[in-house]
């Protein structure tokens, strides 16, 4: 086993979140069972982490990415113990556990009851401005209209067509709920999920949950009744806003503890991958470097969003390529500082989201100092908004002064905001949200078929199955997997179903 010759060799592509994970669960699994295996992680930026990006100005907290994760999907839980993270964890403050949605230019409280667009609450709902009595109306018919009979599937496991039953998000909430329904909470609700145009984002890979509700009880709304009254029964109630997590010092914190479990020799910052080839008769991967060196491999990892995957794997695989240009949306996210005296609005909440049909630049808003203590100083309130998305491109585009402007002019109408901000911090995310359109779940399953036949390659991101920071922990977690079980190598550890 010590004998150099018998040694493994392993590169992961990719310092954001995933690759982190990918190359930690490597690397412990090496430590602790003393497996001969060498381990190398390229990132072309200056820094590791990708979007978990922190920064600490004038007594704020920035978050430039993610500032929180749920916790009901347990990957980034059992990371975080892992890690003996769990004393830095903070969940939100319990005061103002509601948010907003905005209606002809002001901030509508989210009727109480409501998940993501089905409404649990009869009172709250028919008293809330914030859908039209006739849209109200088009929403109950959820209670008589008959589930949709699933059609047959089209044939074969992995067929090129897409499946009959792979409903997008508007068509699906148009069909049930009613058009008014899609424009002012759905289409809202999700885009701030995954900033994607319902039009084209594939239900059946974002949020299969809703087809089962139909299925099982014939309507949306019985079905969400009927799960609040299993969570009555269990003591659970009201919004669940305890799942969301973060930590004292930022998201950033995961990040730099995963980096800090890692030698120092293993991560090569500024250093980008011009290709990956594979070299059959040697059984092993070559990985171009733009410098003109090159690494040898027994397996590479590639943790990068899936067209640029893609561009790495020109020499390998000309129909994997093909199927790897799965679209992706940028955005931009503006942190800023106030006094609170100069914002009129009372931030009894956590934040708001605008539907598109209200025409304005930002596409939602957290209230980030109510939302998590700490996070401003005394006096002082922390906003981040957040521009583009699939929804409004045009928004990203533009220069860093005119984003600045169309924002504070968007606060200030919506918020009462007067006054110059104390800071503003903008950060622009390009091609950085995979969009799971219409026939995703095929997709994902004739290029896990196409990887198949290329052994010792790996996939990881958030292309694939899931965009939030659990769902790249875990693709983190089963793409180190897959490499132990391709080098005949000890499992690496029990990933929850």
């Amino acid at each position: 086993m010590s004998d150099i010759a018998s040694r493994k060799r392993v590169v992961v592509i990719g310092g954001g979140i995933t690759g982190l994970v990918t190359c930690y669960r490597l690397h412990r699994q090496a430590s602790e069972r003393a497996l001969p295996l060498d381990m190398t992680l390229l990132e072309a930026g200056e820094r590791v982490g990708g979007m978990l990006a922190t920064t600490h100005t004038a007594g704020a907290l920035l978050e430039h990415g993610p500032d929180c994760f749920i916790t009901h999907k347990p990957w980034g839980v059992q990371l975080c113990e892992a890690l003996e993270l769990h004393e830095e964890m903070i969940s939100t403050t319990t005061e103002h556990r509601r948010s907003f949605i905005v209606r002809d230019g002001k901030l509508c409280p989210v009727p109480q009851g409501l998940y993501l667009m089905i409404p649990g609450s009869f009172w709250s709902f028919a008293a809330s401005p914030l859908m039209s009595w006739r849209g109200k109306l088009r929403m109950g018919l959820d209670l008589v209209l008959p589930r949709r009979a699933p059609p047959p599937r089209a044939p074969g496991p992995i067929a090129r067509e897409i499946e009959a039953d792979d409903e997008s998000l508007a068509q699906f909430v148009t069909r049930r709920l009613g058009r008014e329904a899609l424009e002012r909470i759905a289409q809202p609700m999700v885009g701030g999920i995954y900033t994607a145009d319902p039009a084209k984002l594939s239900l059946r890979a974002t949020m299969p949950q809703f087809l089962d509700m139909e299925q099982r009880h014939g309507s949306l709304i019985r079905a969400l009744l009927h799960q609040q009254r299993q969570a009555r029964q269990e003591g659970v109630s009201g919004p669940r806003y305890g799942l969301f997590a973060s930590f004292r010092h930022g998201m950033q914190t995961l990040a730099d503890r995963l980096e800090s479990c890692l030698p120092a020799e293993m991560i090569r910052l500024q250093t980008r991958a011009a290709g990956v080839e594979r070299q059959p008769q040697e059984s092993s991967w070559r990985i171009e470097l733009e410098d003109q060196s090159h690494i040898k491999a027994d397996a590479v990892c590639l943790a990068l969003p899936a067209p640029k995957a893609a561009s790495l794997l020109r020499a390998v695989d000309a129909e994997l390529v093909s199927e790897m240009q799965i679209p992706y949306a940028s955005s931009a996210i503006m942190n800023i500082v106030l006094r609170r005296r100069d914002i009129a609005h009372p931030l009894n909440g956590m934040g708001f989201v605008v539907p598109a049909v209200e025409h304005r630049a930002l596409i939602a808003c957290s209230f980030s100092s109510v939302k998590f203590a700490g996070r401003a100083p005394e006096g002082q309130v922390l906003l981040r908004a957040f521009i583009g998305g699939a929804m409004q491109p045009e928004q990203f585009e533009q220069s860093d002064e005119e984003i600045q402007r169309v924002v504070l002019h968007d606060l200030r109408q919506l918020l009462g905001v007067s006054g110059e901000p104390l800071h503003v911090s903008l950060r622009r995310w390009p091609q950085s949200m995979a969009q799971y359109h219409l026939g995703h779940v095929q997709r994902v399953a004739r290029i896990e078929s196409l990887v198949s036949r290329l052994p010792g390659l790996v996939l990881a991101g958030n292309a694939y199955r899931g965009v939030g920071v659990p769902d790249c922990i875990r693709s983190g977690n089963e793409a180190a997997q897959t490499v132990l079980d391709y080098l005949d190598m000890a499992p690496c550890f029990q990933s929850p179903t």
